[in-house]
């Protein structure tokens, strides 16, 4: 058979079969036959497996890569217009699509979904894609796609736009925030966006947490002094997630459209999850490595070294919240698992160390904490080594959380399974008798973030090669692929159940 690359010998995992002493042949990209002993003819490439595990490539649908603006920290309602040029280089804090991708590649992942973000005062999200896709342009070394965050629901936004969004750009999901000042939506401004994308199958990402609680709460802990980079977890106990899951599950079944609760921290909220799956509602559940395998001790570190560990919804304080978090990955509550690599340097003046800057040191406070996390390299590290190779998950439930499912949930048709036809995007692991376990360190990393969350952790594999499209681009521990090498991907929409057209009155869309 005529192939240009064929990896042999391996044990090849779907979310749903583990084959073992498999082939896979590869032509122009695209994976073209899978079985045992494939003749190939001469000239072809060969990889040999050595008889370890070969996974899809990573999905990874949650990754924030040149936003400009810290959403929790930075009061801005305009969209900066960069034309493809992050300002002030040298002071910027977070990962660029360059950086950002590389270190995806080098942790097993071969497609990155962003976000294109609006602003409270942008008119039109059609100069924010564009931005966006200026800022990506050759810069990535694996594949992408957009969703955008959408900030200011108007009229023109939700009725004319959207559909151009989805026809002329591919872009099927958007994402909401029912907290952070400069971008959190009112019930009825959710409702407008359930509306149009219910009608133009668009998948509704949602960041669910009680903005009112939060700053209730954050008030009365400043007064009390209360601000160390720990009390950021106190300003947000599982309630404020639990509300704003159980407020916008009943938003979405009024209006009959699916949801996604992204990087959900908490028991409560998964439960509210569940109950809503298990009535059959399409309610879709994302969490992310940092629920997975940190408490909130992570945040007392020092004085203010905890600030490396600030997110939100933030990590928990009580392992019955960790517990119930592999629980959901388990019984298929949580469809996906996400890095939400939302990075930024934490010694850096415009980094994590402006929590410093406005007083009580040595702890500062934690309102001024840029949130978010490094994460979009270690992501599947984790879930194979502290999931797979501990006997909480099987290979299957790996592959369907972390590449089969993000593919399905949003319309990546190519993409996240081995089998003719689908994009040749790979994972090929170590024979697990020939790898030294280690402990990790920042420096083995790819990112341009100055820590790892994850400092520490014993990892007992690790990618040996990524393979994008028939492409080698990152083999035992070095990246080997180019920059401008990842393609924009335009998708379609979601390939997992939708509306149901079940009511709770006489009212129809």
């Amino acid at each position: 058979m005529d192939f240009d690359l064929v990896v042999r010998n391996g044990t090849v995992v779907t979310a749903s079969d583990i084959w073992e002493s498999c082939d896979i042949g590869i032509k122009d990209g695209t994976i073209v036959a899978v079985g045992p002993r494939l003749p190939a003819t001469a000239g072809a490439q060969e990889i040999d497996a050595e008889g370890a595990f070969i996974t899809p490539g990573g999905v990874d649908s949650h990754v924030h890569l040149s936003q400009v603006h810290n959403a929790n920290v930075d009061d801005v309602d305009r969209s900066t217009i960069t034309n493809g040029v992050i300002p002030d280089r040298e002071n910027y804090v977070a990962d660029t699509y360059d950086t950002g991708t590389r270190s995806a590649v080098a942790g097993g992942t071969t497609t990155v979904i962003t976000f294109a973000s609006q602003m409270k005062k942008d008119a039109s999200i059609i100069p924010v894609i564009e931005n966006y896709h200026k800022l990506a342009k050759d810069q990535s070394y694996c594949d992408y796609a957009f969703h955008v965050i959408i900030t200011n629901p108007t009229p023109q936004i939700v009725e004319d736009e959207f559909p151009r969004m989805v026809d002329e750009y591919g872009i099927t999901s958007v994402k909401l925030y029912m907290t952070y000042k400069p971008m959190k939506l009112l019930d009825y401004q959710i409702l407008d966006v359930m509306y149009s994308a219910r009608k133009l199958g668009i998948t509704t990402m949602v960041h669910a947490e009680n903005a009112d609680i939060i700053d209730w709460m954050t008030q009365h802990l400043e007064e009390k002094l209360m601000t160390h980079p720990y009390h950021h977890g106190t300003s947000r106990p599982p309630i404020v997630e639990a509300e704003a899951t159980n407020r916008v599950i009943c938003l979405a079944e009024l209006m009959d459209t699916p949801i996604l609760l992204v990087h959900i921290s908490g028991g409560p909220a998964t439960k509210h999850i569940r109950d809503a799956q298990t009535r059959l509602l399409p309610i879709y559940g994302e969490t992310c490595p940092q629920y997975m395998f940190l408490l909130a001790d992570s945040m007392r570190k020092g004085d203010f070294e905890g600030a490396k560990c600030v997110c939100s919804p933030p990590i928990r304080e009580d392992k019955s919240d960790q517990d119930a978090i592999w629980a959901g990955i388990k019984n298929g509550t949580f469809n996906v698992v996400s890095s939400d690599h939302a990075p930024c340097k934490y010694n850096h003046p415009n980094g994590k160390q402006r929590g410093l800057q406005h007083g009580n040191l040595p702890y500062g406070k934690f309102r001024f904490i840029p949130n978010g996390l490094p994460g979009v390299e270690t992501r599947v590290p984790l879930l194979f080594s502290g999931g797979v190779l501990s006997g909480r998950i099987s290979p299957q439930k790996f592959v369907e959380v972390t590449s089969t499912n993000p593919a399905k949930l949003y319309g990546l048709k190519k993409k996240g399974s081995i089998a003719p036809g689908f994009d040749a995007d790979l994972v090929i692991w170590y024979p697990q008798t020939k790898f030294q376990p280690f402990k990790l360190t920042n420096e083995m990393l790819h990112h341009s973030i100055d820590y790892t969350p994850f400092e520490g952790i014993e990892f007992k594999n690790w990618p040996r090669y990524t393979i994008i499209r028939g492409k080698v681009v990152f083999s035992h521990g070095e990246v080997t692929g180019e920059m401008g090498y990842g393609q924009f991907i335009q998708r379609e929409k979601s390939l997992l159940p939708g509306p149901r057209d079940v009511w709770l009155n006489e009212w129809r869309p």
